[in-house]
């Protein structure tokens, strides 16, 4: 239990800023999930924040995550629920506010690919693709990703 008294301010502003929580089977990959929340997600209360502009900063940490897992064979990519539209590697990722998030990349083809999301229909499936060319080190979109939000 939290003893500590809090202004109404202090209140208000600690209800407005991200939170995440997770539960895993395996401690290992609970406390690789549950590290604490990069400082850009608290620069701009989230009520300030478009839906779309909200989703994009919270894929960002499930992405860069998801690679942290990966060895060096394996890179990120989405799979599409529904029909067969198969999986899209994931090259770069965006947003249009106030409600679009866009990913863009190649298809399993090689075909270039982007899908444009409206945020309320976001799903979006992580999976560990082979590296396209054995060679060359595995791309890694989700910590560019975290370094644009950092840099604001």
């Amino acid at each position: 239990m939290d003893d500590k008294i809090e202004t109404a301010a202090e209140a208000h502003e600690a209800a407005a800023l991200p939170r995440r929580h997770e539960v895993h089977a395996d401690p290992e990959a609970q406390a690789k999930q549950t590290g604490d929340l990069p400082k850009t997600l608290n620069d701009k209360p989230v009520e300030r924040k478009s839906a779309a502009e909200w989703a994009y900063e919270r894929l960002i940490l499930y992405i860069k995550n998801f690679e942290e897992q990966l060895d060096e064979e394996h890179e990120v990519a989405m799979g599409f629920a529904g029909g067969d539209a198969g999986v899209l590697r994931i090259e770069g990722m965006g947003f249009f506010d106030p409600d679009i998030v866009t990913f863009y990349g190649s298809d399993a083809g090689g075909a270039k690919t982007q899908l444009i999301q409206h945020v309320t229909q976001l799903s979006v499936m992580l999976r560990a693709l082979p590296k396209e060319v054995e060679e060359v080190a595995p791309k890694r979109i989700g910590f560019r990703l975290a370094a644009d939000l950092a840099a604001g």
